[in-house]
């Protein structure tokens, strides 16, 4: 705690320090990672239930419930096998990319931590300090910003919101299988009878999840070099040691590629670390870790190919007050041209502020209320997202009639929006 002290100015937050078994930490960790698994469990078996169409299912008959209990017994069993090879090779409970336990409660496996030092010729004591610095600094992030396990969990919600299976492809192959050969089940399922579709909204999902575990894993790796660089001497080989195991897939790694299928790059958690250092070596310690002030404004996809531009916007604000007319149509303006670059989340958090604002300034904000909720409408529906675009669009369409605003959207744009949005 006291070597972390100079690398970053989030507070200790340890309460409690334990050494667990793999087991215990099988045993201890199952509460944390309820909110992980049962939204995709849930939807899972929802998808499954709902696959099988009424016709195919009673050409089937009891081999519905069959199939069904087994998909779901399949894919519990492939969870539940993730976790048992996770705990022979995690090192606390915040390796995951969230903390399994309440931020605060510290916990080591000895016996893992003996395991990654084995065959790199280090003294024990300094491959035991440098994995103890990485799990205490995860504690203080998640302390400091308690929205970002939410955040993280949130994204792994809207993917499973999304989670639906080919009916056409079930249907056909049901009425090829054959009731009296039982080994057809389990032809059925190798072949990815069902395997869930990737809809857009849920590649979209997939991405953001990708950049925040980036993100995560990218400020521990510059705090901990911080804090270790002139300590440690084998700080750079444990460093790369690291980064190789995650490159080979690590433990966050396999547990969203066994919950939602996400294959994730190891250069974006290098393109994570390289944008925390260029914002410290700008703005110090104290700007680097400010990032995690608030959840709409974190970096993007874009940003950690940018670090330097991300670095000069993060130098340079326009300083204006909240809640100030100029300051809600700053927010708007910039919402819509980060939609225009592409950057879809940094565009949703701008415009979510302004919109907010806007609707504060009644009846003196109605024209811009056009706009803003069209601008956030239009930024939900790209990001596929129309069950929540709707209501904004409606909500654009109803004030612009209303006030009949010279400026913004045409009703006939809106209309148009409005339809596709439903349709989709």
């Amino acid at each position: 705690e006291q070597i972390l002290d100079g690398a970053t100015s989030l507070p200790s937050v340890t309460r409690t320090v334990r050494a667990w078994s793999r087991s215990e930490w099988v045993e201890g960790t199952v509460p944390g990672w309820q909110g992980l698994v049962e939204p995709v469990a849930e939807r899972v078996v929802g998808a499954m239930a709902q696959a099988i169409p009424a016709e195919a299912a009673a050409m089937a008959g009891p081999l519905v419930g069959v199939l069904r209990q087994l998909g779901v017994s399949l894919w519990g069993a492939q969870v539940g096998q993730g976790l048992g090879r996770l705990a022979t090779e995690v090192i606390g409970v915040t390796d995951v990319g969230i903390p399994l336990l309440d931020a605060g409660e510290v916990v080591l496996l000895p016996r893992n931590v003996a395991a990654f030092g084995e065959g790199l010729g280090l003294e024990p004591g300094d491959v035991r300090l440098y994995l103890a610095l990485r799990e205490v600094a995860r504690h203080r992030l998640h302390a400091h910003a308690p929205w970002l396990r939410a955040h993280v969990v949130g994204l792994v919600d809207t993917f499973a919101r999304g989670i639906t299976i080919d009916t056409s492809r079930l249907e056909s192959a049901m009425q090829d299988l054959d009731p009296s050969r039982p080994e057809a089940l389990q032809e059925a399922f190798e072949s990815g009878l069902f395997e869930p579709e990737t809809t857009p909204a849920q590649k979209a999902a997939l991405d953001r999840l990708e950049v925040a575990l980036a993100l995560i894993e990218g400020w521990v790796d510059d705090v901990v070099t911080m804090a270790t660089t002139d300590r440690l001497s084998s700080a750079e080989r444990l460093r790369e040691t690291v980064r190789r195991q995650r490159a080979s897939g690590g433990p966050a790694e396999e547990t969203f590629a066994t919950l939602v299928g996400l294959q994730m790059r190891p250069r974006r958690a290098r393109d994570a670390s390289n944008l925390f250092a260029a914002v410290r070596s700008q703005l110090g310690v104290d700007g680097r870790d400010a990032v995690w002030g608030h959840p709409d404004l974190l970096p993007d996809g874009q940003d950690l190919d940018d670090p330097l531009g991300y670095t000069e916007r993060r130098a340079n604000p326009i300083e204006l007050p909240p809640g100030d007319d100029l300051w809600l149509a700053y927010l708007n303006a910039s919402g819509e041209m980060a939609r225009l670059r592409g950057r879809l989340e940094q565009a949703r958090g701008l415009l979510q502020e302004a919109l907010t604002g806007i609707r504060e300034l009644e009846p003196a904000g109605q024209p811009d209320r056009v706009v803003a909720a069209f601008n956030l409408g239009r930024v939900l529906h790209d990001l596929g997202e129309h069950r929540e675009a709707l209501p904004l669009l409606r909500e654009a369409l109803l004030y612009r009639v209303g006030v009949h605003a010279a400026e913004g959207p045409s009703l006939r744009e809106l209309r148009l929006r409005l339809a596709r949005s439903a349709l989709e």
